[in-house]
């Protein structure tokens, strides 16, 4: 089986047999079977399937929704009672500062009106305490701002890229010896790579989402043991796969640095010679998914991160950097205590 096609699938381009998979919209499309704004519905490709033109492309998931989706609450903040509420204006308030709803306007979040409905509504929170008043005034240099659970940005030198890492690309910004390696695609994207570095690493052979960044303190967290972020991969093996390997590797194994199991354990797909599994786990050491495998009978043929945290690979291709929007960035921050 080529690593074009890992799933034995029609390569893209041909015309696909029996009928087309169902797939994502864009916000604002009703239920599968409908119609948004008037145009039919455009199905999805199917689980493992590349994108048209896109040799070998990222594995989908089923589970895995586009980037471009409405992630909703990190959490829903109380509304506290009224003598709350006006201690918790006056402990935050600054006659100096910007309104409330002008700094929430400028990082992004909606406008100005919308932003005044929020702050109405008790989903906002200053310094962790519920702000209902539009006339407060904040510093935006000194508060720490969330809505709806989700932390505002408003340091604008920080910067966050999702990567997509193709196969046999080191996970350095510079190599020595002159491999492909992360800085030849900001360049490519005409991104400034300076102060820029990678949130944990992928081997060269393994595909799929990096996250980079020149936020110190996000990336020590999201890599800390003690915050145990899950990773998703999606695993292709030789097939067919014999029972109790799922439980095997739940349960955990032994190895030669130490015990490793996986979170969870799903079979995803089946073709002749080959099983695509989808596996969870919050280990960072180095190849755990490869070895964890290798020690079952299964050596890894694919591999790739489709999921780091709350943040998601989505459609995006191969070979492309792309900057976070407000709102993942705020359910990575909240999934470290940010």
């Amino acid at each position: 089986m080529s690593d074009r096609n890992p799933q034995g699938r029609k390569p893209a381009g041909r015309k696909p047999s029996g009928n087309k998979p169902q797939g994502n919209k864009a916000q604002g499309a009703k239920s599968q079977g409908g119609k948004a704004q008037g145009r039919t519905q455009k199905p999805a490709r199917q689980y493992g399937t590349p994108r048209p033109g896109q040799r070998g492309g990222p594995f989908r998931s089923d589970a895995q929704e586009g980037y471009d989706r409405n992630l909703g609450a990190a959490r829903t903040p109380q509304r506290p009672p009224r003598a709350q509420r006006e201690q918790n204006f006056s402990s935050v308030h600054d006659p100096e500062g910007v309104r409330l709803q002008k700094v929430m306007a400028s990082a992004g979040v909606a406008s100005r009106r919308v932003c005044e409905d929020l702050i109405a509504e008790g989903r906002v929170e200053v310094d962790g305490k519920v702000v209902t008043e539009t006339g407060v005034r904040v510093d935006p240099e000194r508060v720490i701002i969330h809505v709806d659970g989700i932390r505002l940005q408003l340091d604008t030198t920080l910067r966050y890229y999702a990567f997509n890492k193709p196969r046999g690309v080191v996970s350095t910004m510079d190599d020595p010896e002159g491999r492909t390696c992360i800085s030849d695609f900001l360049k490519k994207g005409k991104i400034d790579s300076a102060r820029l570095f990678h949130v944990g690493r992928l081997d060269s052979e393994t595909e799929g989402l990096l996250l980079l960044t020149n936020d110190g303190e996000l990336a020590n967290r999201l890599t800390h043991p003690s915050f145990e972020i899950p990773k998703t991969y999606l695993v292709q093996v030789p097939g067919p796969m014999a029972k109790g390997v799922g439980a095997q590797l739940k349960e955990g194994l032994h190895l030669e640095d130490g015990f490793a199991q996986v979170d969870s354990f799903k079979l995803v797909d089946s073709t002749p010679g080959h099983v695509l599994v989808e596996v969870v786990l919050h280990s960072g050491r180095n190849r755990i998914v490869r070895r964890l495998f290798k020690e079952v009978g299964y050596p890894v043929e694919r591999l790739v991160r489709v999921k780091f945290g709350p943040l998601g690979l989505g459609d995006q291709k191969q070979g492309t950097i792309r900057q976070l929007s407000h709102q993942e960035m705020g359910h990575v921050m909240a999934a470290v205590g940010l």
